[in-house]
């Protein structure tokens, strides 16, 4: 399972590298800083992506070969399953992805960067067609996953490149006044699409009744770190501009790629609750509770019973706590702090508020 974690989070990362450089390519220099991102690495990532999305491919195959044998196993996955005919989907649009930036990629020239664009969205139609949803959904659950999944992309991609691979921070407050509206419109559509995926595998009612399976604390884990991304995405796209207005010197690099790492850390939430069987298909009774839950909560759990949350004195005073690790961290970013330091208090938040709503079940 760690190989299976380690291989999507690494799949998001292609994917973000490829999106990122595809669109900050199409951005005139006066607006973006210096950004290069050879074709060593966009080569990489183009490889990855056929091989790390055959991970769960692969896994199926070891489970049916024990009955079906190698060939018939490999057959059967990918001539029948949905996620079988994806990876070939997804290897066949892989290969002409890479003779493109082999032989013909100048980003330089627009063109190409759009229709590198367009070949990471269709291998982005490849993930969501193998995706749980489309298991589920087929139609509906495809266009849903797809439309998380391509504003998740553009946010981060652009995020992680313009963060990692910039030769300087010029044209800093240029890159914000109009990749600001971009990243709230991805944030927008990734809420609301979020949303509906959860509706595919739970009743959004009974959500707090999730967090007794590892699906639901893995979840509950995400939600609490994609808060503590808002708050990063706040100080860069809002105080850093205010900042650079006043201090042209300033550099804003580190502040973007602690967002950057706080993002990876919801990606390999992400890759784990993949591995986990969704609150519609697991249940306390038939895969046991899970091992976070049966640790924190020092309630008495029986079966068939609902999680309901009531406010109590210890509940309350981490809650504040909670809101004043958040509070500290744009404090730290007046006070010139170190970002790990922002870093450190983006997790204690985490911690604190997911102490304070398990201390809230009854």
């Amino acid at each position: 399972m760690f190989l299976v974690i380690i291989s999507e989070l690494t799949l998001y990362l292609c994917f973000a590298i490829l999106t990122g450089s595809f669109i900050l390519s199409l951005v005139p220099r006066q607006f973006r800083p210096d950004v290069f991102v050879s074709k060593r690495y966009m080569i990489m990532a183009t490889i990855g992506v056929a091989l790390f999305s055959f991970t769960p491919v692969l896994v199926l195959i070891l489970n049916l070969q024990e009955n079906l044998g190698w060939q018939a196993g490999l057959q059967t996955v990918l001539l029948t399953f949905d996620i079988g005919n994806a990876w070939i989907f997804t290897t066949i649009v892989v290969m002409v992805l890479f003779v493109f930036i082999v032989t013909f990629y100048q980003p330089v020239q627009t063109k190409y960067s759009w229709a590198g664009c367009l070949l990471t969205f269709i291998l982005m139609i490849g993930l969501a067609w193998s995706s749980h949803a489309s298991s589920l959904e087929q139609a509906k659950g495809v266009l849903t996953h797809l439309a998380h999944f391509t504003a998740v992309s553009i946010w981060i991609g652009v995020l992680f490149v313009v963060s990692w691979f910039s030769k300087n921070y010029v044209n800093w407050l240029q890159f914000l006044y109009w990749f600001t509206p971009i990243a709230i419109g991805c944030v927008l559509v990734t809420t609301a699409s979020g949303i509906l995926l959860m509706s595919f595998f739970m009743d959004l009612s009974q959500y707090p009744d999730s967090w007794t399976v590892d699906y639901g604390q893995f979840l509950l884990i995400k939600h609490l770190l994609i808060i503590s991304l808002f708050v990063y995405a706040v100080v860069n796209g809002i105080f850093i501009r205010k900042k650079l207005i006043k201090a042209k010197n300033f550099n804003p690099i580190p502040w973007v790629k602690a967002e950057s790492i706080v993002a990876l850390l919801i990606f390999s939430i992400t890759a784990a609750m993949g591995q986990q069987a969704p609150p519609s298909a697991s249940t306390p009774e038939t895969d046991g509770l899970s091992f976070l839950f049966e640790f924190f909560y020092q309630g008495q759990y029986y079966p068939g019973m609902e999680v309901q949350l009531s406010v109590n004195m210890l509940s309350i005073f981490l809650i504040i706590i909670a809101l004043l690790f958040l509070v500290m961290i744009f404090y730290a970013f007046f006070k010139k702090a170190s970002t790990m330091i922002t870093f450190l208090l983006s997790v204690l938040f985490v911690c604190s508020s997911y102490l304070a709503l398990i201390m809230s079940i009854s």
